[in-house]
């Protein structure tokens, strides 16, 4: 079987590493396998798996372009149609599509080949952007008019963010009409939530496979460090938050407000903000500057009493699973995917908002002990991303 799939990077950030993980897995099993990207830096190891689309300049043109007619997706034709020429001689079984925004195809003429070339195609959605006007996320701002048609975004200045004008309504449309009518697609979504949400959208003509994300369990397990003595913490109940980007949206000012709720014996660390955010945080918070070591994420994860993920947007929430995966139970916000990722054995799920609620379990984690690390651990395996990407392929690509 030959296997190609686009997505806007390779082997980085979480949507390039799912798909160069699906690929090893299908090359381990004697498959055929390309990615094809749009751009950034693709990691040695995973060169043998790319196919570049356009270049540089034509992602810098796109965006530009996209940020005067809020237009993403509607551009780079020539660096699409000659991805395409390649694909026909190429001639892949499956086309597994994955995100198509970052400013690297033109969706028009992607869906017009998809629609006469008769492959079988699989959409991995990593978010909502594929039935919206303009928007990956809504929640925040709980706007639902990607249900009946876009028009007016509220959010027309947030990724993909235009600077003059707002043609959400047009977009809206267009998506709808390119993207309804395949004979053969498979939407596949990393969370009930999304699998939902999809059901109430223009795509829900189509099957739709709930397939969760996973995480490298040899790599996330409990870890014995010196994390505690390093930051001054031996006699803290740690509180630890993560994330790849910090911004309210992410619940940085609740993360603030739950300190200021919290006795000294408690110490909430929050790891991957900029040095700027890291100065504007108040004594109450400990800062942590964004890592690449995942060995040094790691051990906090395993160092924590309890993590705590208080974003208002989250598909899934690898983050909550790391840190089960670690032996750490988790207290998370009622949004999005996140509620899917633990159980009465592993940790809480509050509502979005409710600090007082998140304080009071915090405590109660960290004061009563109500879950084991073995429990936590437990949960985490439902997270195998081996099992779960070997599902993906056996279920959905045959």
């Amino acid at each position: 079987m030959k296997v190609l799939m686009i997505n806007s990077v390779c082997g980085i950030r979480s949507t390039g590493r799912i798909c160069t993980d699906i690929a090893d897995l299908l090359t381990a099993q004697g498959h055929e396998c390309k990615i094809a990207y749009g751009r950034e830096t693709v990691p040695e190891k995973y060169q043998k798996y790319a196919v570049r689309i356009g270049s540089n300049t034509d992602v810098k043109i796109h965006a530009g372009l996209s940020r005067i007619f809020d237009s993403a997706g509607f551009h780079s034709k020539k660096a699409t149609k000659k991805f395409l020429k390649w694909v026909e001689e190429y001639n892949p079984d499956v086309i597994h599509l994955h995100n198509l925004h970052g400013y690297y195809l033109h969706l028009g003429i992607l869906f017009d080949y998809l629609k006469k070339a008769n492959k079988k195609v699989v959409w991995t959605l990593h978010d909502c952007w594929a039935f919206t006007g303009h928007c990956a996320h809504f929640d925040y701002i709980n706007c639902q008019k990607w249900q009946t048609g876009c028009f007016n975004c509220p959010q027309k200045k947030r990724y993909p963010s235009s600077l003059l004008f707002d043609h959400s309504k047009q977009n809206y449309e267009k998506k709808k009409a390119l993207f309804t009518g395949l004979k053969d697609m498979t939407i596949v979504t990393p969370s009930k939530w999304l699998a939902d949400l999809v059901k109430q959208s223009f795509l829900k003509e189509y099957p739709v496979k709930v397939v969760y994300n996973g995480i490298d369990l040899a790599v996330f397990k409990p870890m014995e460090s010196d994390v505690r003595a390093q930051y001054g913490l031996v006699d803290k109940k740690i509180v630890l938050g993560v994330a790849t980007a910090w911004a309210n949206r992410k619940g940085l000012e609740d993360f603030i407000t739950l300190s200021n709720k919290l006795d000294k014996t408690y110490q909430i660390v929050l790891v991957g903000l900029t040095k700027t955010e890291m100065e504007a945080l108040p004594e109450t918070v400990l800062g942590i500057e964004r890592t690449n070591s995942i060995k040094e994420l790691v051990e906090l994860y395993t160092a924590a009493d309890v993590f705590v993920n208080l974003t208002a947007e989250e598909t899934l929430g690898l983050t909550n699973i790391e840190a089960l995966a670690c032996g750490t139970p988790v207290v998370t916000y009622r949004t999005g995917g996140s509620p899917e990722t633990v159980d009465e054995t592993c940790g809480v799920v509050v509502d979005r908002g409710d600090i007082e609620g998140v304080r009071k379990e915090v405590q109660r984690i960290c004061e009563n002990a109500p879950y084991s690390k073995i429990e936590c651990e437990r949960r985490a395996q439902d997270f195998d991303k081996n099992v779960r990407f070997i599902e993906l392929i056996e279920e959905v690509y045959h």
